[in-house]
């Protein structure tokens, strides 16, 4: 005797070895025995043989009808076998029977199943709209094949390329565009986005990345919504300094200025003036609502997204020829001795004489013309004059705290994309890559006025008992980094007893929440913290810091990705085939004449800073990847290396990121699933 039986939705059949009122013994064909209750015995049997039974009864299964087999079905509660009988006749075997419970098993939406062998007719609106599903089913799946063999071909769909970067990036695993990736994927074992770029998804490297960045962090566009424009409502006294900032040409958000007076009379006083948009924008209002949302602008070369919109910016900028209102931070310093004696934090306006730029100033004002003594063609000469000597003295200072002097031997780089006004980049333009070499005298003069402003008002503000953002490191040690928390403290790498972000407020959401807090207490001294916006371990300050590392950690990716891209671009576009680089760590190689690090072979065994020649080979746009290998060692390999070659082992030591390496886009084909170069003084100051 034979019994065929369920169990955990699957249907089997052997020799019955043993029984009793509530279990069978039973044999399977494969010689394992299986204990089974007696309740989930549907059908007993002497012939034929199990295996046979079911092979037979699944092919005439796969021939009934579930639509006449759902007219022929009772209304009510009814059994497999009387079905059986309705369909297949009164001499149904034992056979038909399985294939009718077997069919009526696989058609849930026809037959509801009741248990023990027992079923129910499904409503005629549940078949209807089933059967409607199924049909929409086999559609979609026969367009996922479609798809699926154009790609695999080599042809784009136009709905997979208008769905790219979801596919990539954040992947609905049920959607018919994802299944098709994912399926050709299979059949040509080639990654996705090789997959889609062999197929033509993608026209424009340049493109792919400025739009995968756009899809992450602006999937709502980059316009700002309509805001009405703010105003500062109180009137502001206007001070008796005249101001200039220092800039490079291309910067439209000027939120810092200097002044100096008194020079010549042994006490001068110098004023760092940040433009001042916290008076006019009140937290939780509209324009607050979007800087809060962008929290930085985005620098890349050619192109940047400000924090803010241009209406703002135009407003609060510290524009050449305008009063502005501005918080200004007054140090009274020693001429002689360059001791600070005082500092005075004020809210007023401020005239800003001049808007000096970088680019136009830097070979007239470098260390040589300095110590010779500036011509007075250049504007502000004695009070740029003095500056230097403060800032150098600052410097100085910080270091002597910090326990080493800072490193500049690696250069900053300037990148001009050759562009028609107000045209588009496309990432085909001919760039130039000019280095800057960091710590010039305008940087330096910049530089440590901003560390100068940031560090007292940091603690300024802790002094009135406010909440304020910080940026701390508790060391230099190794793997020691910089981390923003709600508490002041030291900052190793500046050498300062606390840092404070606050002069940036037009690009940094962070500088803005520290302005409003130090408007506070430039306002009501020790009483400010029952007048500021953000009171003491308030959840929203919490939620900005975390907020904002997330943002400005992509940001700067960003950054440096497109960086990345216009480096490899100039390789191309001048068809450079060797360069000089310095070794790092784990085979990388920094070059010397470009913002590029990169893997080279042959560089594994190589020392740190040692200087090789460089054999480049294909650079990949997309993937931002750069085949090279070493081909000769530059300098001498002997112990105590020295001039070029000590300054290179410095270099790498001192800023030892990896590679920017291929792209990686995790599509899972088993299973179908800062800013550039803002301101070099804002860079150095960071």
């Amino acid at each position: 005797m034979y019994a065929l039986y369920e169990d955990a939705g699957k249907f089997h059949a052997g020799r019955v070895m043993s029984e009793t009122d509530s279990s069978l013994q039973i044999e399977l064909g494969s010689g394992k025995r299986a204990k089974v209750k007696a309740a989930n015995v549907l059908l007993r049997f002497a012939s034929p043989e199990p295996e046979a039974l079911i092979a037979s009864a699944t092919a005439i299964a796969a021939d009934i009808d579930l639509d006449l087999a759902w007219e022929f079905a009772p209304e009510g509660d009814f059994a497999f076998a009387q079905l059986a009988k309705d369909y297949f006749g009164e001499s149904t075997g034992t056979a038909q029977q399985a294939a009718a419970l077997f069919g009526l098993f696989g058609a849930p939406h026809y037959f509801r199943r009741l248990g023990k062998g027992n079923f129910k007719k499904a409503p005629e609106e549940t078949v209807k709209a089933a059967l409607l599903g199924i049909e929409r089913k086999k559609q979609i799946a026969a367009q996922v094949d479609a798809w699926a063999s154009e790609l695999a071909a080599g042809t784009c769909p136009a709905p997979v390329r208008e769905q790219l970067y979801r596919i990539l990036f954040k992947p609905d695993k049920n959607a018919p565009e994802y299944k098709a990736v994912v399926d050709a994927a299979r059949r040509t074992g080639r990654p996705p986005l090789e997959l889609l770029k062999a197929a033509g998804a993608i026209d424009s490297p340049y493109e792919f990345h400025w739009r995968r960045f756009l899809f992450e962090n602006f999937p709502r566009g980059t316009g700002f919504a309509p805001v009405e424009l703010p105003t500062v409502k109180e009137e502001l006294p206007l001070a008796t300094a005249q101001a200039f900032s220092i800039d490079d040409s291309a910067t439209t958000e000027i939120d810092d200025a200097l002044s100096v007076q008194g020079l010549g009379s042994g006490r001068i006083t110098l004023g760092i003036h940040i433009a001042a948009p916290a008076l006019a924008i009140a937290p939780q209002s509209g324009v607050d609502r979007i800087a809060r949302d962008r929290l930085s602008t985005v620098y890349i070369p050619g192109h940047k997204l400000t924090m803010l919109p241009d209406a703002v910016v135009d407003a609060f900028t510290l524009e050449e020829g305008r009063e502005s209102p501005v918080v200004s931070l007054y140090v009274t310093i020693d001429e002689a001795t360059l001791a600070t004696l005082a500092s005075e934090t004020k809210i007023e306006r401020v005239l800003i004489a001049a808007n000096l730029r970088h680019d136009k100033l830097d070979s007239e004002i470098n260390e040589a013309t300095l110590a010779a003594g500036l011509p007075a063609s250049v504007p502000f000469a004695p009070e740029l004059t003095f500056l230097h000597g403060l800032a150098r003295h600052l410097k100085a200072g910080r270091e002597v705290v910090r326990g080493k002097p800072e490193n500049f031997n690696r250069p900053d780089y300037a990148f001009r994309v050759a562009t028609t006004d107000g045209a588009a980049i496309v990432g085909d333009e001919r760039v130039e890559i000019v280095p800057r070499q960091r710590g010039s005298p305008l940087d330096l003069i910049v530089a440590e006025s901003m560390i100068l402003a940031n560090s007292t008002w940091g603690g300024f503000i802790a002094a009135c008992g406010v909440p304020a953002i910080y940026r701390s490191q508790a060391s230099l040690a190794p793997g020691v980094k910089v981390r923003m928390g709600l508490r002041p403290g030291p900052h190793a790498g500046m050498g300062v007893a606390q840092y404070a972000w606050a002069t940036s407020p037009l690009r940094r959401y962070v500088d803005l929440v520290n302005q409003w807090q130090l408007i506070a207490c430039a306002r009501h001294g020790k009483t400010a913290a029952l007048a500021a916006p953000f009171r003491a371990n308030d959840v929203n300050l919490h939620a900005i810091v975390s907020d904002f590392d997330s943002a400005y950690a992509e940001y700067n990716g960003f950054q440096g990705a497109i960086e990345r891209y216009w480096a490899l671009r100039s390789l191309l576009q001048d068809d450079v085939g060797e360069l000089d680089a310095a070794t790092m760590k784990d085979g990388l190689v920094r070059a010397e004449t470009l913002p590029l690090v990169f893997r080279a072979a042959g560089a594994e065994p190589l020392p740190r800073g040692a200087r090789v020649r460089v054999r480049l080979g294909a650079a990949d746009l997309l993937t931002l990847d750069l085949n090279a290998s070493v081909i000769a060692r530059l300098d001498t390999a002997t112990t105590g290396a020295s001039g070029d070659v000590a300054a290179a082992a410095a270099a790498a030591a001192e800023d030892d990121e990896p590679a920017a390496g291929p792209l990686t886009i995790a599509v899972d084909v088993a299973d179908s699933e800062g800013p550039a170069s803002p301101p070099v003084a804002e860079s150095a100051a960071a």
